[in-house]
């Protein structure tokens, strides 16, 4: 079920918002050759916890940590290791969500780990452009899956593989919540977006094919043919204009150039 919010259940979904993308800020700090995914999670879940915040991923549907941290390969969903360590040349991809007194947002970032080749970097950068391109029609009265079709036109200058095993939500008071957000194009145009609908918007990248499959952990979502992906989500609101993105500082919507 879609729900549209009050003025008041926005404003906390902003708080909220607000809150994670400085999360995020401060984990892109720390990422460097020789951390392991496990410590990522553990300072994840600290900054959390040290804004008064819930960390929502935290025992999802038995998901057992407060953050995905995906290397390379791995779409989304990886699972945090004390093991698994971080290499010059790497891309880490966290993927987190906060719960704000009872409002959720949700967002992810790709990350390069030292120097990586330019066509990887040419892949996290167009990633996150595509989400910027995508939210360009995410205004009230215009329809969910015109979102995946901006996406689309805009990766498919690139050759990549657009994941459609996964796609963006629905967030408010659950992380999932109605409509499903397609990052491709669908025969049927979906929903009518109404001011005041929540959506995580959050394109999922590969460099090479669209096929993924499941690890063994059940978890860990990557691609078919071992080349690297990369994911980049907001959590958005939908405005009678542009769109707000919640999930970012003040000084990133100034970078960007976007409300």
């Amino acid at each position: 079920m879609v729900t549209i919010k009050s003025e008041r259940e926005v404003e906390l979904m902003r708080e909220a918002g607000l809150i994670l993308a400085k999360v995020h800020l401060e984990l892109a700090d720390m990422i460097k050759p020789g951390i392991t995914t496990m410590d990522i999670d553990t300072k994840c879940e600290k900054l959390i916890r040290s804004f008064g915040c819930i960390p929502s991923f935290k025992n999802y549907d038995g998901f057992p940590a407060s953050a995905c941290v995906s290397v390379n390969d791995e779409v989304v969903h990886g699972i945090p290791s004390a093991s698994r360590y971080i290499e010059e040349g790497d891309i880490v991809t966290i993927d987190t969500g906060v719960i704000w007194k009872g409002w959720q947002s949700d967002a992810a970032r790709t990350h390069a780990v030292g120097k990586i080749e330019p066509e990887i970097q040419e892949l996290i950068d167009h990633t996150r452009e595509s989400f910027f391109e995508g939210i360009k029609v995410a205004t009230a009265g215009g329809r969910v899956n015109d979102i995946g079709k901006a996406i689309e036109d805009y990766i498919s200058q690139f050759g990549y593989g657009i994941v459609e095993d996964l796609v963006g939500h629905g967030i408010g008071k659950n992380m999932h919540e109605d409509p499903e957000v397609p990052n491709y194009t669908c025969r049927n145009r979906g929903i009518k977006l109404q001011k005041n609908m929540t959506l995580a918007v959050e394109p999922m990248i590969n460099l090479g094919t669209w096929m993924v499959n499941w690890s063994d952990d059940g978890w860990t979502v990557v691609t078919a043919d071992g080349a690297p992906s990369a994911h980049y989500e907001n959590t958005i609101l939908i405005t009678d204009g542009a769109p707000e993105v919640l999930s970012l500082t003040p000084e990133e919507k100034k970078l960007y150039n976007v409300r």
